[in-house]
């Protein structure tokens, strides 16, 4: 058995820099905390290719078969005191196994639009608590995957991981240049549906020709003119009380949900 206890092991100096975008780009990883998370990418065939775990998690049925799956996949399985766990997760009460997994992006030519009744694109969206849940809500609504469009905020940041709640490993990714984006979207088979305050449509008496594509602005500024155009229809969800807009989060679940109901 593997038993690292250094702080300065080269292992988890390692697992400590993945929390910084320019080492998740140079090597392609990122690190998933917990043992439901990591247990989602070996079931969905992301298995580790590095897992750490506390002692109290070593004779866990999950934690075992975590640490097999790893190890056959031929990865690096090692058992970490607390102190270690708490420094790869930069948090005061860390989880209990930290799995470090390849990342995976498909190109937009490799999107089959009729896998899904719908479909998320964000342009540049910048908070990675709202791109999370975006992702865990497209899970749970059967989405086919998520784009992102332009230069949008870090999906394998540890605090946009955290957010989807293992649907990380649920829902495909795709990264696109605004030309690129607007290129392909000219071959998209059903509707492409904008969110726009000065719309006159609401979202609900949209025609959602399926596979819909659901294109949604960023937080500040939301859908700007050039991508509000590459959509088919542009709509609004209503603001009935003082608050002027919704998260984006939320906006998306909306959307998402009206297109699927």
């Amino acid at each position: 058995m593997s038993r690292i206890t250094s702080l300065q092991n080269p292992t988890v100096k390692a697992v400590r820099g993945l929390h910084l975008k320019k080492a998740r780009d140079e090597s392609g990883l990122f690190v998933a905390e917990g043992l439901k998370t990591v247990t989602e990418g070996i079931e969905t065939g992301h298995a580790p290719q590095l897992l750490l775990y506390g002692p109290e998690a070593a004779e866990h049925p999950l934690a075992r078969a975590a640490i097999t799956a790893t190890r056959q996949a031929g990865g690096e399985a090692s058992e970490v005191t607390e102190a270690i766990l708490a420094k790869v997760s930069r948090r005061d009460n860390p989880q209990a196994v930290v799995g470090v997994f390849r990342q995976a992006y498909r190109s937009l030519d490799q999107i089959e639009p009729q896998a899904a009744r719908c479909w998320v694109a964000l342009h540049r969206v910048r908070d990675p608590g709202n791109l999370g849940t975006i992702v865990r809500t497209a899970d749970a609504a059967g989405c086919g995957g998520v784009i992102l469009v332009g230069e949008c905020c870090d999906p394998y940041s540890v605090e946009a991981v955290r957010a989807t709640m293992g649907s990380i490993f649920a829902v495909p990714l795709t990264r696109a240049s605004e030309a690129e984006f607007a290129a392909w979207r000219d071959r998209w088979p059903g509707s492409v549906v904008g969110t726009l305050l000065a719309a006159n449509l609401g979202y609900r008496a949209a025609d959602y020709v399926k596979p819909a594509l659901i294109l949604m602005g960023n937080e500040q500024q939301g859908l700007p003119p050039e991508m509000a155009s590459l959509c088919d229809v542009n709509v609004k969800i209503p603001m009935r009380g003082r608050a002027d807009s919704l998260n984006l989060a939320v906006a998306t679940g909306i959307m998402i949900y009206a297109a699927t109901p």
